[in-house]
């Protein structure tokens, strides 16, 4: 199949929005999983004083991961499904925290303006047409030195890490879509890592986009070889 781009994914997200949180809270790790790549956004005083951006937000998840690590921080969750947003913006949030709707390489035209100190973008540039475009809006909100956290299904490159992702996709997460009228979205997502970056190559796709100190840290569990933090600071 074709990937989903654009407002196409931004619809299937809204079909899947009431039924995404069941599912993503039966993975094992998920949310584990996002809270140990926000503690490695590094923030120090509890985000106290800190902008934090947190784009493709969906239904609040990533959110809440970084509220867990920085919980004095203000927080601006940016997703274009309106759907997702729907969901997370029925949850209780402390008021440092706000949500807009918008596709993130639309985001600035939408209100959102930095100077930030720290992005945190969860499962999000394998689903951009454009990766690099939406590292340079990144790049232009952060303030020098800034920092970034990308928490991403992108392969180790051994054939290993595709056999898993595959397996369990192909075993539980389609057909999990399947059964709730989703299966184009999880169809898609299954294919958007295999066709996304090695963990390697999207590693040099943030040096080639004007960040320093990049560094590759690998998740535990079942995830090992699948699921990364990049870390990485504005220079």
């Amino acid at each position: 199949m074709s990937l989903l781009r654009d407002a196409e994914l931004a619809g299937a997200f809204d079909h899947a929005s009431r039924t995404y949180d069941r599912m993503t809270s039966a993975s094992p790790g998920y949310h584990a999983h996002l809270r140990r790549s926000a503690r490695r956004l590094g923030l120090p005083d509890g985000g106290a004083g800190s902008r934090v951006l947190d784009l493709g937000c969906g239904t609040g998840a990533s959110t809440r991961a970084l509220l867990a690590a920085a919980p004095s921080a203000t927080v601006t969750g940016v997703d274009a499904s309106a759907g997702m947003l729907a969901q997370a913006r029925r949850k209780n949030w402390p008021p440092g925290v706000s949500f807009v709707h918008a596709p993130v390489e639309a985001m600035t035209a939408a209100g959102v303006t930095g100077p930030y100190d720290a992005v945190f973008a969860a499962y999000l540039f394998r689903n951009v047409a454009d990766p690099d475009a939406v590292l340079d809006v990144v790049r232009g909100l952060l303030r020098p030195g800034g920092r970034l956290a990308v928490h991403e299904y992108a392969l180790g490159g051994h054939p290993l890490h595709r056999a898993v992702w595959s397996a369990v996709m192909g075993g539980l997460v389609v057909p999990w879509g399947r059964l709730h009228g989703d299966a184009r979205l999880y169809a898609h997502l299954r294919r958007s890592v295999l066709d996304f970056d090695t963990a390697d190559r999207f590693a040099d796709r943030l040096r080639r986009a004007g960040f320093s100190g990049v560094r590759t840290l690998p998740q535990p569990g079942w995830q090992t070889g699948i699921t990364h933090t990049f870390v990485a600071r504005r220079r």
